[in-house]
């Protein structure tokens, strides 16, 4: 297990999809969960870095993990996934400010995700608003934005939450170089 967390959490941080101590991960099987610990770097985790917990319920590993503890746990009883990736993409986030949701313009996009939703709420980062509405989200589509946060990835195994991370930022990126370049033909007047 440690070693999917590793890949996944270093492939995270050298896309640029996590800064040095952001986002978080985890895994689901019976009554727990394995998330990483609070303020851990992505890019180098070690068996330290990874906390086992209870899925409905705290015991004495649950004060050293991840501050978003509480939305993993409701992704994972509101839903069918068994990994989550929770990142800080920047074109996403970026994007997620000006939008409701995240339309795909490129076939690949459109095809793995269809549509990205944006979570507007007033406490972004591990609240109980984020932990009530985000799972109903993540049952309908495979990625969902918390806007100015980050995005949350569900999936079978980190790998797959860690594709439909990867697919958001190349699709959040492609809509702003598009964006960019209509605008820079209106300004040559082409």
């Amino acid at each position: 297990m440690l070693k999917d967390f590793q890949l996944v959490g270093r492939d995270l941080f050298l896309a640029g999809l996590n800064n040095s101590h952001s986002g978080n991960l985890s895994v689901h099987h019976g009554d727990q969960i394995v998330i990483t610990r609070k303020g851990s770097m992505l890019g180098c985790l070690e068996e330290k870095d990874l906390i086992e917990t209870g899925l409905t319920r705290n015991d004495g590993n649950t004060i050293l993990a991840s501050t978003e503890i509480g939305v993993h746990r409701a992704i994972f009883k509101g839903t069918g996934a068994l990994a989550i990736v929770h990142a800080h993409p920047v074109h996403a986030i970026s994007l997620s400010l000006l939008e409701d949701e995240i339309i795909p313009v490129d076939s690949e996009g459109a095809y793995l995700l269809d549509k990205i939703p944006v979570l507007d709420v007033k406490c972004t980062i591990g609240s109980p608003e984020v932990e009530e509405k985000l799972p109903a989200l993540l049952r309908d589509h495979k990625i969902a934005m918390v806007r100015g946060h980050g995005s949350f990835a569900s999936g079978q195994t980190l790998e797959e939450a860690y594709h439909w991370t990867s697919c958001l930022e190349n699709v959040c990126r492609i809509i702003y170089i598009t964006r960019t370049l209509a605008r820079n033909d209106k300004v040559s007047g082409r």
